[in-house]
């Protein structure tokens, strides 16, 4: 027997937040996972920066002398750490599944893998579920490279690397993106000693070269980096020694972390016998609205775009439920100024175009740049590696892209964001609002308007 839902949410993450005008509608919510509420909360994002706090602390206390601050860092509590990070949101996962099981009238919480067996008809437990509509927010996991004994020396990837038991002295980190930058800085700044291999010869090699570069010289002072050299082969010892073969020498460590990049999960759900279509790399093809090929049936987050960002996700699912909701009166989805953070030391956060993209795309822009240090609180920081960097357009003064390296880099790129969604100009936001002084902001006004003079020169 097929039962019959007017909705269907696969996914708990992004896809957990179903608005309150479906109230009185019958609702499925399908999670896989053991765990509720996605990516994020568990395994992610939220669980990552409470790690990185603590080594933001760490690394003030070790670098303090230039300061004029005698402070010696007596060790870092590993187990303290995590009991306090999963202490808190263990809870609000368990608290989200008991509120969606036994909380939301209509709605009916369902553990277990779902999957197309049919053009909007899917399998679950033995069951057979259809809806009018169907919302899959079914996200990514991490991937592992084929390399040599990887699967023997049972590796960490993001979703259990900051839930080990025992702290590892020596950590080897595989790839060079988000993850590994910000692991990379927890386990480095808790005492551990890490080595860090990277196909590529550019870290963050999606980030503007010039920051890239930047991050690389602070970074690699404090984590052994492999640049431009892959692993060939892992073994494990009797006393839990894992030995890694590389071009260049191998390297004997207590831990791997595995952090490659993660793929969708499209194909977990069986997106071929839904007829849901999906590119090459399994992302599902959405349109404006969120929709995808089969008419009722929407993706959002991980699993629909490349972004893997949550604040991205959360927005398609906006768009996505009120388009279910209100199909005469549809509402269409924006990637217009979509920003990123790495949460590392030195901090990144970015906007918009990379010099390299402008000039793929042939604009005519100038760079305005300035360093922290050369503004009032940066000489208070005693800061000389960090920047703020800004793309602006010939002859409209548009900032096309904002990119920041140093501390608060996540904040202080907002004002940058702004201005692009909301279209304003570099003259505007530069010149037409105040700037604290001697706040770190000062170092986005500067570049501004370092960028308006040469326009105007």
């Amino acid at each position: 027997m097929t039962e019959k839902f007017d909705l269907i949410v696969v996914g708990s993450g992004s896809g957990n937040a179903i608005p309150e005008y479906f109230a009185g509608k019958k609702v499925a919510l399908i999670e896989k996972n053991s765990t509720f509420g996605g990516t994020c909360l568990n395994v992610g994002c939220i669980p990552s920066k409470m790690f990185v706090l603590p080594g933001d602390v760490a690394n003030a206390v070790q670098d303090s002398n230039h300061l004029g601050v005698d402070a010696t860092l007596h060790g870092v509590d590993w187990a303290s750490i995590r009991n306090r990070v999963f202490g808190r949101i263990d809870p609000i996962a368990e608290g989200g599944k008991s509120y969606r099981a036994e909380g939301t009238p209509g709605l009916e919480l369902i553990e277990g893998t779902a999957s197309f067996i049919a053009e909007k008809t899917l399998q679950v437990n033995g069951r057979t579920l259809t809806a009018d509509n169907i919302l899959l927010a079914v996200g990514s996991r991490p991937q592992m490279p084929p390399i040599a004994g990887l699967a023997e020396v049972q590796a960490h990837t993001s979703d259990t690397i900051m839930r080990l038991e025992t702290f590892p002295k020596r950590l080897a980190i595989i790839g060079g993106g988000f993850i590994a930058a910000e692991m990379g800085h927890v386990f480095s700044s808790y005492g551990s000693q890490v080595t860090l291999f990277n196909r590529s010869d550019r870290l963050l090699k999606a980030q503007d070269e010039a920051v890239s570069q930047r991050f690389a010289e602070v970074f690699g002072k404090r984590v052994a980096l492999r640049l431009g050299e892959t692993p060939t082969r892992f073994s494990k010892d009797e006393n839990g020694e894992i030995t890694i073969e590389a071009p260049n020498g191998s390297v004997v460590v207590d831990a791997v972390l595995v952090a490659t990049g993660r793929r969708t999960n499209s194909d977990l759900v069986n997106t071929d016998a839904g007829g849901v279509a999906t590119d090459v790399n399994g992302v599902i093809e959405v349109d404006e609205h969120m929709q995808t090929s089969v008419a009722g049936v929407w993706a959002v987050g991980d699993v629909a775009n490349t972004w893997q960002l949550k604040h991205v996700a959360n927005a398609e699912a906006k768009v996505a439920f009120w388009n279910i909701a209100n199909p005469d009166a549809k509402k269409t989805m924006s990637y217009n100024a979509v920003p990123h953070a790495v949460f590392s030391d030195p901090q990144i956060a970015s906007v918009g175009l990379t010099e390299q993209a402008a000039k793929e795309q042939n604009i005519n822009y100038v760079v305005g740049y300035k360093d922290y240090g050369s503004v009032a609180y940066g000489w208070a920081l005693e800061d000389s590696t960090s920047f703020a960097k800004v793309l602006l357009e010939v002859g409209t003064k548009k900032i096309l892209g904002a990119h920041i390296i140093g501390p608060q880099a996540a904040t202080l790129v907002q004002p940058l964001i702004a201005a692009i969604a909301f279209d304003q100009d570099a003259e505007q936001v530069a010149k037409d609002m105040f700037y604290i002084h001697p706040a770190l902001t000062e170092v986005v006004e500067n570049a501004l308007l370092e960028g308006l003079a040469l326009l105007d020169g």
